[in-house]
């Protein structure tokens, strides 16, 4: 089983607009039930499916699969629960440990968030000075949820 140890920051300031290159993700859900999400991503020219359990705490099992370009676009027009979630993510290297910076399009416009993974939950890490509060805990910046209640309508 794999494992996803994630916590999630809002931004304090743009610093992390100089860094990294913005890619476009493009990703839905097949299943967005709080018990097991299914999701289905294109994120540049590759394309993935997702499947998470349940989190407890920051730490929830994530097992991901390559898929057809075609298929994964087919799956988002045909099959996904709309709307699809559109965002720009750029990756930050910091003080050992990659940061992913995601700033939403669509009807989650003005919504940014930086997530870091880790190898185990207790494990220390510096936060870059653009990194503000946390917000790992607050379900509503759950990309699942951004479909049901989208930045737009809080």
């Amino acid at each position: 089983m794999g494992v996803e140890i994630e916590r999630k920051f809002l931004p304090a300031t743009d610093g992390w607009r100089q860094q990294g290159q913005p890619v476009l993700i493009r990703q839905g859900y097949l299943s967005s039930h709080p018990e097991r999400v299914v999701r289905v991503r294109i994120y540049g020219d590759e394309a993935f499916m997702t499947i998470k359990s349940k989190a407890v705490g920051v730490t929830r099992g994530e097992w991901e699969y390559p898929l057809p370009l075609d298929d994964a676009q087919e799956f988002l027009d045909r099959l996904c629960e709309q709307p699809i979630i559109e965002k720009y993510r750029r990756r930050i290297d910091h003080a050992g440990f990659t940061w992913e910076v995601d700033e939403f399009l669509g009807v989650n416009a003005g919504l940014v968030v930086a997530e870091i993974e880790l190898p185990s939950e207790r494990q220390a890490f510096e936060k870059p000075e653009w990194v503000g509060v946390e917000v790992t805990d607050d379900a509503r910046y759950l990309n699942s949820n951004l479909i049901r209640h989208p930045f737009s309508s809080w």
